[in-house]
């Protein structure tokens, strides 16, 4: 069974940290894409936690790309942690790090954009 996602924000200023629980599946886009249209005007930061997302597949990781895509278009910059070492791999393979740097904790994620 699919564990809904669920999207936390917490925003500070022009910092939006967007935490992630459950998998990331075709089913996420409002909790997703959704919750990355509400963030305030004048967010230029946004930090992805991924740290409680067990799965993450094909289509959760084409919303992943939509939410980047978007991001970049807006010119904030935007940085992920909590990722496992495959989807760290997955995402490298996939040519994300163009469009996000990965860490592997909040600390260096918050010092990425800091």
């Amino acid at each position: 069974m699919v564990a809904q996602t669920i999207t936390r924000v917490e925003q500070s200023g022009d910092l939006a940290v967007m935490r992630f629980e459950g998998d990331i599946t075709s089913n996420s886009e409002e909790a997703i894409l959704g919750k990355y249209r509400e963030l305030a005007a004048g967010t230029a930061r946004i930090v992805l936690d991924f740290s409680k997302v067990p799965y993450l597949n094909s289509s959760g990781i084409s919303l992943v790309i939509q939410l980047l895509m978007a991001a970049g278009k807006a010119s904030q910059k935007v940085v992920c942690f909590g990722l496992s070492a495959h989807f760290v791999k997955v995402f490298t393979m996939l040519g994300l790090s163009k469009y996000t740097s990965m860490h592997p904790d909040e600390t260096a994620a918050a010092a990425a954009v800091a």
